[in-house]
């Protein structure tokens, strides 16, 4: 059954549109669109990706059912972080990661935005601006955790702080979100909860205040130090800044469902962009200033793709990351130590074939089975990859693997 999201988007679909995807506006516009703008190659590299994604280009496999004789041609995948058609398989895994962290206390969300005067700093200088972002966040939040008062004991908290630059029409919106335990581990690796009962970690307006000064003093170092380029714009004090703390989640599994629409999320899903012609892209979007009212837009190919190139980060940039007592440094240790205060067992240890096994089941895949019959499916011919050679090998077909996930039903 499709959820009343899937369901007006397939209406919107068979109603007014035709199929379209990422890759078609990349196909029609991206020409026109780099010999005007002339893109990084980073970038480039990126679209083209994006492009040949899951196309012969990349290479795959054509496997024959031996039992229905059913023929199946399974193109590679490109595996960019970017694109909308990858990464389900890396989102689970890094789920059932964090699962394995998961304790038994509050979690609060909390999400910090810098105002768009700052915008033109942050597209001149990504890398550094994103890394003062995350910085100063956290030096915020380390700081506020630590001080002792009649709602907090002082210790070292822990945070997973994730990145996002978009809005959901796509224009620039650089903001971070972050998931907070509702304790901290003292300077005797105790663990003590939050004291209070209110709906909220720490007061939002005192957090807006110091993240915005702190945040300000790191641009003005970093332009003093020639380490960045432009100028700080005027008027940054004028207004607080929206540091939005959202009533605490119900319990661990909402967090981990919360993971799962955000971490790995794209700047746009294939199922938002409804059509797509030679001069045009359309596109569905929710305008949180109207009660999440949906809103259908039409805008220029090359304007489309010009919002949406703003959001590939730069190579090797880390965008989720782990602080305090969740990150790798300490985790282990902390870990044990709040766990055993808390009277709960460890959870027990996967390997990586197992966790790959449990991420298979949840996505309802299984390798090497036929989706109409459910027998098994034998590759008779490989597709060289031309776009990274040699690179990408067919799907493992060991029973020993293929059994422990679970079975596909036939299509009737």
């Amino acid at each position: 059954m499709r959820s009343e999201k899937d369901a007006w988007t397939f209406f919107i679909r068979q109603s007014m549109y035709d199929t379209a995807e990422l890759s078609d506006v990349i196909h029609n516009f991206l020409a026109s669109y780099n010999s005007v703008n002339k893109l990084p190659a980073h970038k480039l590299r990126v679209l083209n990706a994006l492009q040949k994604c899951r196309t012969e280009y990349m290479g795959g496999h054509i496997e024959v059912c031996e039992d229905c004789g059913k023929v199946r041609t399974a193109y590679n995948s490109c595996r960019n972080r970017h694109c909308p058609k990858c990464g389900a398989i890396d989102k689970e895994k890094w789920i059932i990661n964090r699962e394995a962290d998961l304790l038994s206390v509050k979690y609060f969300h909390v999400i910090f935005t810098v105002p768009d005067k700052l915008n033109g700093l942050f597209m001149q200088n990504q890398r550094q601006m994103y890394n003062l972002l995350f910085s100063t966040t956290w030096d915020v939040l380390h700081d506020f955790g630590k001080t002792k008062d009649k709602r907090w004991q002082g210790g070292k908290p822990g945070a997973t702080a994730i990145l996002h630059t978009w809005g959901q029409n796509l224009n620039y919106h650089p903001h971070l979100h972050l998931i907070v335990p509702a304790g901290v581990l003292t300077p005797g690796n105790k663990w003590k909860h939050s004291r209070g009962k209110g709906k909220y970690l720490f007061s939002v307006k005192q957090l807006s205040s110091v993240f915005r000064a702190r945040f300000v003093q790191g641009v003005r170092e970093l332009l003093k130090a020639n380490k960045i380029e432009g100028t700080l714009p005027e008027g940054l004090f004028d207004k607080d800044w929206v540091v939005y703390a959202k009533q605490p989640f119900g319990g661990p599994q909402q967090v981990i469902s919360y993971l799962g629409r955000y971490t790995h999320r794209t700047a746009i899903s294939n199922d938002r962009i409804l059509k797509v012609t030679d001069s045009t892209v359309t596109f569905t979007w929710k305008d949180y200033n109207q009660n999440y009212q949906r809103k259908v837009t039409t805008l220029k190919g090359e304007d489309f793709l010009r919002l949406f190139v703003q959001h590939i980060l730069p190579p090797g940039f880390t965008r989720i990351r782990h602080y305090g007592f969740l990150s790798s440094a300490s985790k282990t240790k902390s870990l044990s130590i709040i766990r055993k205060a808390l009277h709960i067992a460890a959870p027990a240890k996967l390997s990586s074939e197992e966790r790959t096994v449990k991420a298979l089941n949840r996505m309802g895949v299984r390798p090497g089975c036929c989706k109409v019959c459910g027998g098994r499916m034998v590759v008779t011919e490989i597709i060289p990859n031309r776009f990274r050679p040699s690179s990408r090998a067919p799907p493992p077909q060991k029973q020993d693997f293929i059994k422990h996930v679970s079975p596909v039903i036939p299509v009737i």
